[in-house]
């Protein structure tokens, strides 16, 4: 892929993030400063490779699973910065959770609660060999949960989610499950993102969010990578 194909398919990303409707060659070649005929060449190439899909209802392209993994991967590479690098939001979450640095459970329910008023979506946590969940009127007020087959969908993925926690053990400090890579659910177009840290109750406990594929994955990674990074040091 070429650096310009590249930055289009970052800038649909971001823009389908926060408009959550299809994006079109008119928007970005005002972005680019380049013509409408110069973006759609660029936007064919991208479709041939399966980073974005063109809904049957719009002009505009929105990305696919594979375009948001694509995505993901270039953030992971870029993401790679000292965990004391910690930004406002999440110093503001460690403020909170350290009221309650005495009560491991407590603080680990305060981190779920902060990320779920910083990012809108469901927060989540493995208490011990409990799930703590939080936030799910965010989840099911996103466009793409409303209803019908992708809102039952997610909420068969939250139903088996603790088992199969238990049972994976992601061993990476951040996991991102976009879409169809999640373990169960997979039509559900929800993407969870969880950090993996040492507590009390595990060497395995588990920190994150859920929300739609369509989300600011920059902001949200990091905060959820730097949240499990604090709870451990404060645990």
């Amino acid at each position: 892929m070429t650096n310009r194909q590249i930055a289009i398919l970052t800038a649909i990303i971001e823009q389908y993030a926060e408009v959550a409707s299809p994006v079109g060659s008119v928007t970005l070649a005002k972005l680019f400063n380049v013509s409408s005929a110069t973006v759609r060449s660029e936007m064919a190439k991208l479709e041939e490779l399966g980073l974005i899909q063109q809904p049957h209802t719009s002009a505009g392209r929105v990305p696919t699973d594979t375009g948001y993994r694509f995505y993901v991967n270039l953030l992971t590479n870029q993401q790679e910065e000292p965990q004391s690098s910690f930004d406002r939001s999440a110093r503001a979450i460690e403020a909170r959770v350290s009221n309650h640095g005495t009560r491991a459970d407590r603080a680990i329910r305060s981190a779920v609660d902060s990320l779920v008023d910083l990012t809108q979506n469901l927060g989540l946590a493995t208490i011990g060999d409990e799930l703590y969940l939080a936030g799910m009127g965010n989840l099911f007020s996103q466009p793409e949960f409303m209803g019908g087959v992708h809102a039952q969908n997610v909420a068969r993925l939250l139903d088996n989610l603790e088992p199969w926690l238990r049972e994976a053990a992601p061993n990476e400090p951040l996991n991102v499950f976009i879409g169809s890579e999640n373990p169960i659910g997979k039509a559900s177009g929800a993407t969870l993102i969880i950090s993996r840290f040492r507590s009390p109750f595990s060497d395995n406990s588990y920190i994150g969010v859920l929300g739609p594929t369509r989300q600011s994955y920059a902001r949200v990674m990091r905060l959820v990578r730097q949240t499990g990074a604090m709870l451990e040091e404060v645990l």
